[in-house]
This record gives C-alpha cells, structure tokens and sequence, in this order.
C-alpha cells in the first residue's frame, strides 16, 4: 500500500510545486489540465511527423503520417513523454478520422482524450487508496490494471459525450478510431476503438516474430455484428466492395462505417456504433523489442510479419516509421489498383533508449 500512496502523493506534488500550491489542495481536472500545458510548453508532445528521443528516456519513438488520395489527411498522432508527470510514464495514441469532419474529431479527440484519461486516473488512484480493503501489494499487477481500465471506460464515455455537445464539430456522418497506449514502467496498456491495430515484435528463439495486440473492430466480428443487429443496425458488404463489411441505419444506405467502434458518428450511435474501448495489458520483458501502432492504411496492404521485417530492418531508427508508411504506400499501388490510397501512419515506440538494428 505505501508503493500506491507514494506514487499518488508524489503525482500530487508534481502539480502543486508548480502552481504554488499545498499538496492536496488542487483539483483534479485542473491538475490534468496544468500538466498538459506543461507538456506542450517543453515540447513533450509531439502532434506531426517525426520522432521523440528524450535524453534519459527509456523509450524511443517514431512517427509518420502521409495523407492519401481521398482528400486531406485525416490521421493524427500523439506521443506523450513523462505523462502525468511521471518519469516512467508515457501516453501515445493513433487516430483515424472519416466522413466530412473526421479530421477535426480526430483532432480533437486527440486534444481531450490524454488530459481526461489523466484525470480519471488520478480520480481513481485517490478513491483506492482511501478503501482501507485495497492492498495494492497483494497482487499489484491486477489492480494497476483494473484502475487504467477503470479510467479508460470513463474517459472515453466522457469524450464520446463532450464530441456530441461541440457545437464547432459536426460529427454526426463523422467519427475517428483510437488506438492508444500508455507504458508505466515494464508494463503496458492498450485501449483499442476502432481498427487500427497494435503489433508487438518479440524475440523468440532468435527469430523476430510478431503478436498482434489488438482486434481490429470490423462490423462482421460475431460479436460485433449481433450486437449491431440487436440495435437494428444493418451489417453488408456492397455489391462493388465484396469483403468490405460496412454498418447501415436500419431504413438507409447509410453511413457504411467499415468499423463497428468509434467516437463520434452520432447518427448511427443507437443502432449498435460503440465508443467502448477494449482495454488489456502486457508484461514487457527483455525479448520484446518495440510495438507498431498503425492505422488500417498499413494493414490493408501489409501484414504483422512484414511490419515488423520493415521496422527492424530500418538502420536508423528515427525513421522506422516512415519506412513503414513508405512500404505501405507502395503496396497500395501493386495491391489495390483503381482504389484511392488511403491516409497512412505510424507508431513506432521502441523500448529501448538507444535501440539496436535487427536483421
């Protein structure tokens, strides 16, 4: 218990010490605000393409974006370093918008989802500490888990929430996916939306070899498609897209979502849309080597074996991600021709500070 106490008491004086205030004294939202202000102030977040490398970091990252044939670039990024001021925290996060304002909800769920998850984290810290049953120490990888998953099931309703009441945003044909990650110490945790995918690369008797660390949420998963029929949602492919499932409003041909999660997308909201994040959590030991974080640009035209060769096989790390989207954009032209490329980006997060080339 005194490992949990310490870590909320020292998150508290982090904010305090900045604002002149007495420990215990602030309030939470504000807190989470402040930090995030700090962030952007000291260039701890970077929101375009290129890559983060802070001096006695633990991490390495690296991002790329490219746009595509189908008008602006409605794909956003984040990587977070000391997120909620902790040294061995770090928050990053994929976003794909679509429809006519996807690349404003992209944005601006981008902008609200790491304050308010910051928040919601702290909220819950404070009330599990105060629950003379709770021992952290007892099994201190399930709580830690049960309280991000806690804090994500919060921040993401709230955000979903606040999006529909944005009066500067019309989501109502429009949405965005959320693929985010945040790393506290050896562990992970991912909160997928949508269907952008996380791929993890581990070394297993010598061999890179990739796990797949999210399910991409298309309208045709058994369990996606009967909870969207049970809403009255409708769930096919058009006769020119065979395999390309889509979600319909009960009586239209409309809006044909390609993914069954989302923020935003509001018209559809109540015949089986979701903006519920499936949340899990790994272990990182010293065999895993990195995490790809890409959006379905990537993954329609590349698979988690050669995401994974490509990142490796990349002599300069800083631009591992941009090799990547690359790749991407070339298989597009072979693979799908006559079909408009779609945005692409990419998340390389490294867990290593100065991370090595694998061949």
């Amino acid at each position: 218990m005194s490992q949990f106490s310490s870590m909320f008491n020292g998150l508290a004086r982090s904010f305090s010490i900045r604002r002149g205030k007495n420990p215990g004294n602030g309030d939470g939202r504000e807190a989470a605000e402040v930090m995030a202000k700090d962030a952007k102030k000291n260039d701890l977040i970077l929101r375009s393409s290129g890559f983060v490398n802070i001096d006695g970091s633990n991490n390495f990252a690296s991002v790329f974006s490219k746009r595509g044939r189908k008008g602006v670039n409605q794909d956003c990024t984040i990587v977070w370093e000391e997120f909620g001021c902790q040294a061995d925290m770090l928050f990053c996060g994929i976003f794909d918008g679509h429809g006519p304002w996807g690349h404003f909800v992209a944005k601006k769920v981008r902008e609200s989802m790491p304050s308010s998850l910051l928040c919601n984290w702290q909220e819950t810290l404070a009330q599990a500490s105060l629950d003379p049953e709770f021992d952290l120490e007892s099994d201190k990888k399930h709580h830690r888990f049960h309280i991000w998953k806690h804090s994500y099931l919060q921040t993401c309703a709230i955000v979903d929430r606040e999006l529909e009441h944005c009066r500067k945003i019309d989501s109502l044909y429009s949405g965005t996916t959320a693929l985010t990650i945040v790393r506290q110490g050896d562990l992970i945790y991912v909160a997928n939306i949508g269907d952008s995918r996380a791929v993890l690369a581990t070394s297993d008797d010598g061999n890179l070899v990739p796990i797949q660390l999210t399910v991409d949420f298309k309208p045709n998963l058994p369990q996606e498609a009967e909870r969207i029929t049970q809403c009255k949602g409708r769930v096919f492919c058009l006769h020119d897209e065979p395999g390309v499932h889509r979600v319909w409003l009960p009586d239209e041909e409309s809006p044909g979502l390609a993914m069954s999660r989302a923020f935003g997308d509001y018209c559809i909201k109540d015949y089986g849309l979701i903006s519920v994040p499936e949340v899990t959590q790994r272990h990182i030991t010293s065999r895993d080597q990195f995490v790809v974080l890409a959006t379905d640009g990537v993954w329609d035209v590349i698979s988690n074996e050669e995401a994974i060769r490509i990142v490796s096989s990349t002599p300069d790390k800083a631009k591992a991600a941009k090799h990547l989207v690359e790749s991407a954009a070339r298989a597009w032209k072979k693979k799908r021709k006559g079909i408009a490329m779609d945005d692409i980006s990419a998340i390389c997060l490294f867990f290593h500070s100065t991370p090595l080339s694998i061949t």
